[in-house]
């Protein structure tokens, strides 16, 4: 959804990540626009029957919405990733075992990990065309490696937090064989292509002019 009417177009509004993700706020410091991260404390179980997209976009949005409450007249950016295994999610392991089970059990698929973004525009007053929203898909084909090479990996590089128990931007770009998505940063957490889209629209300009 993009706002009907945007504000006019200034490079100094108040710009926040709702996130205290560090992959997040290291890729959204490549745009070179200043901004802080305030963490947007919410509850972020996914609901029963909801589809994996579904789930993304929805965490994005009350991610977003949840810190523009707290901030008037700012630009808040909120993203959530799901991975899914066949339409099964796929979450954050949290542990070294939980962990090589997700990989034992992806590797030599395909894992689909949706990556949901929201710019909520707290300067348009109504609520209902504040939010721009969009699902952005990765296709990850995993490598079919043995159990020592998967609990290796992890031993060095603990992914513990991360969504498919790899971090593709680290050494986690050993186990993929095949990256597909039209948003090249949209697999670390924030599609930054999408991003730059909606911060236009939003009256947002980059390289000072």
């Amino acid at each position: 959804m993009i706002p009907s009417s945007a504000p006019p177009r200034s490079a100094h509004s108040r710009l926040i990540l709702a996130s205290s993700s560090a992959y997040r706020r290291e890729l959204l410091s490549r745009l070179q626009l200043p901004f802080e991260a305030i963490a947007p404390d919410i509850d972020e179980t996914p609901r029963a029957g909801e589809a994996p997209q579904d789930t993304a976009l929805r965490l994005a949005r009350e991610k977003a919405a949840a810190v523009a409450a707290r901030a008037p007249g700012a630009l808040v950016i909120g993203s959530d990733q799901v991975a899914t295994l066949d339409g099964m999610q796929i979450g954050k392991p949290g542990d070294h075992a939980r962990a090589l089970a997700q990989l034992q059990l992806m590797r030599g698929r395909r894992v689909v990990f949706h990556t949901a973004l929201c710019l909520w525009d707290s300067r348009v007053a109504d609520p209902s065309s504040a939010a721009q929203v969009e699902n952005v898909q990765v296709f990850v084909d995993f490598r079919d490696l043995p159990d020592a090479e998967l609990d290796a990996y992890l031993r060095i590089e603990q992914p513990y937090d991360c969504a498919g128990s790899a971090k593709n931007e680290g050494l986690g770009i050993a186990l993929l064989e095949r990256i597909e998505s039209n948003d090249p940063t949209a697999l670390t957490g924030l599609p930054l292509i999408a991003l730059t889209g909606m911060l236009r629209r939003a009256g947002v300009s980059f390289f000072g002019v």
